[in-house]
């Protein structure tokens, strides 16, 4: 018996607009393969809405998401926002806005390294091999929500951390119950030594293990964190952390599955899903047709497993990126010199390929 799904793509800026299109339709094929009916709609956000309306979050694209099951989402930035600072209108607004009216507090990102891609980290194998991570960032709090000062020097800024106590058990829940489906290993990163958000945050999370005492828990400082990611990254199994601690934590684990280019992630709250690779726009190489759609077409395949509960269907499509990987079929970013008799391809060639082992 087929699902019905109501489906926003939403492809954003730079290589957000090439790679988008492979995660859709590889959700095309699933459906049509499965007997599904995805109904498909697209909207605007980012750079790409702010030059179309002014706003980085049009009030159309809003009330889209809000009548969708699930968001696909590509990626969001352009460069003279970086080497301008001074703008007021920016296009992560339309990023941090539709995770607070959606309530999108819950980012999940799987690390997990396929054998093919030992080769493409800079780290090295025998550290790496069997490494699987899922990591909880908390989204709607923290220095990116928190009130913003400068002074009228000019001369001083500051952010202000912030945390309720609400926020933190919500998203310790989700990564507790997750912990308990794996290998029932919880890790918490924080800065309690320092930070009074830190110390909020570990006090609801030590409560809340009383609840879940079949759950191993440590908590550790996210400078010690970062170190041991890259030292012995298999002693992780979930890693609950918060938004500043799990961007920069995330970003790191990349190299543990070889590129930026191959990570998906999923934005979670009691509604709606948005699934996204975790690149930015990289705006240097957009429209060159060489971006990595990979991570678009496993963020796909998180929607399946997350939103719509389809859990086979979504090891279908890890089964088919498993296997073009094994065929030697490569990115620019994932190729390695070790490695022989790789085929190095552009965006849509990859993409391709994927879509003929779906099928």
């Amino acid at each position: 018996m087929g699902v019905d799904k109501k489906i926003l793509v939403i492809p954003g800026d730079g290589i957000g607009q090439e790679v988008t299109t492979w995660g859709r339709k590889v959700l095309e094929t699933i459906a049509t393969n499965y007997k599904h009916n995805f109904t498909f709609e697209e909207g605007i956000m980012g750079h790409v809405a702010i030059e179309a309306t002014g706003n980085p979050l049009p009030d159309e694209t809003l009330d889209k998401a809000r009548k969708s099951d699930a968001i696909l989402f590509g990626a969001i930035g352009h460069a003279k926002y970086d080497n301008d600072p001074t703008l007021k209108v920016r296009p992560e607004q339309g990023l941090l806005k539709i995770r607070k009216e959606l309530g999108l507090y819950a980012n999940l990102r799987p690390i997990k390294l396929f054998d093919e891609l030992l080769e493409a980290s800079s780290i090295k194998p025998e550290i790496l091999r069997g490494a699987d991570i899922l990591f909880f960032r908390e989204l709607t709090g923290d220095v990116y929500f928190g009130e913003k000062k400068r002074t009228e020097d000019r001369n001083t800024a500051s952010d202000l951390m912030i945390y309720h106590k609400y926020e933190v058990e919500r998203i310790a829940r989700k990564a507790f119950e997750a912990a308990r489906t794996r290998r029932k290993k919880l890790c918490s990163v924080d800065k309690a030594n320092v930070l009074e958000a830190s110390r909020l945050w570990r006090e609801v999370v030590q409560a809340l293990e009383k609840e879940y005492t079949d759950v191993e828990v440590e908590h550790m400082f996210i400078d010690n964190a970062a170190m041991q990611l890259v030292k012995d990254p298999k002693r992780f199994d979930v890693v609950v952390t918060g938004n500043l601690f799990g961007d920069i934590l995330t970003d790191e684990a990349s190299q543990i599955a070889g590129s930026m280019g191959m990570l998906a992630s999923a934005s979670v709250g009691d509604s709606v899903g948005f699934y996204e690779p975790i690149h930015g726009s990289a705006h240097d190489i957009a429209g060159k047709g060489i971006a990595n759609p990979l991570a678009s077409i496993l963020s796909a395949a998180l929607m399946l497993d997350i939103s719509f509960g389809l859990k086979n269907e979504s090891l279908r499509v890890i089964k088919a990126v498993e296997a073009t990987l094994k065929q030697g079929f490569r990115t620019m970013d994932i190729a390695n010199k070790h490695t022989e008799n790789h085929l190095v391809m552009g965006t849509d060639a990859m993409g391709a390929k994927v879509l003929e082992n779906l099928s």
